[in-house]
């Protein structure tokens, strides 16, 4: 009977040797191939939040024109100084309710701790302590 193994076959510890050398550099082409991955989608990120970016500057335009339309309407009525201030008490108003408005919803919010998650971690560490003194 002849033996399966031939004298190209490696023996255990050359290829774990082999290995322990292949694994360092495969995690480190993971990683690279992983950053590529990131900066492809950040830079399609980028794009987009440009293009928000520049919606958020045309609705802004949108909304100083509508002012004016309605400072220009109202001075069909009032003289135009009486129609630019009425128009920008309005704004004022409007204003000052949304900031009280989102004062009382940052205070009813709460302190910034995550109160459940700490809640779960202090009940796994008595689940892993009591498993522990079993």
């Amino acid at each position: 009977m002849t033996d399966s193994r031939t004298t190209d076959d490696q023996t255990l510890g050359g290829l774990v040797h082999q290995m322990t050398q292949q694994v360092p550099e495969l995690i480190r082409s993971e990683i690279r191939l992983a950053q590529a991955e990131v900066a492809e989608k950040g830079k399609r990120a980028g794009v987009g939040i440009g293009m928000f970016s520049v919606a958020g500057l045309l609705a802004f335009f949108a909304l100083a024109t509508l002012v004016t339309t309605a400072v220009l309407a109202l001075a069909l009525v009032v003289d135009a100084w009486l129609a630019a201030l009425i128009v920008a008490l309005v704004l004022l108003a409007a204003a000052a309710a949304a900031g009280v408005l989102g004062k009382n919803k940052v205070a009813s919010a709460g302190p910034p701790k995550p109160e459940r998650a700490l809640e779960g971690v202090k009940e796994d560490i008595a689940t892993v302590k009591g498993a522990h003194h079993e």
